[in-house]
């Protein structure tokens, strides 16, 4: 049997969980842009809301959360 491992956060570090990157990787971009389809308001609101627990938890670790962090949560996801 095959273990995969899903794309998503591994907390406090804030790094994909299948692959290592910075969360949000490039499958989890896909995958969340396919789950918020025809709704980009809920998926900037939810990214928004990951960002702030992520800056949260970041913080904790290093003292301050990058300086980039809202560009990588959220710049991605902006209707073009």
């Amino acid at each position: 049997m095959v273990h995969v491992r899903a794309h998503v956060p591994s907390r406090p570090t804030w790094r994909c969980g299948a692959c290592g990157v910075a969360w949000p990787c490039s499958t989890a971009k896909l995958l969340l842009l396919a789950k918020y389809r025809g709704n980009r308001d809920a998926l900037m609101i939810h990214l928004a809301a990951l960002c702030a627990e992520a800056a949260e938890e970041l913080a904790g670790l290093d003292g301050s959360p990058p300086a980039d962090l809202a560009v990588r949560f959220t710049g991605w996801a902006r209707a073009r």
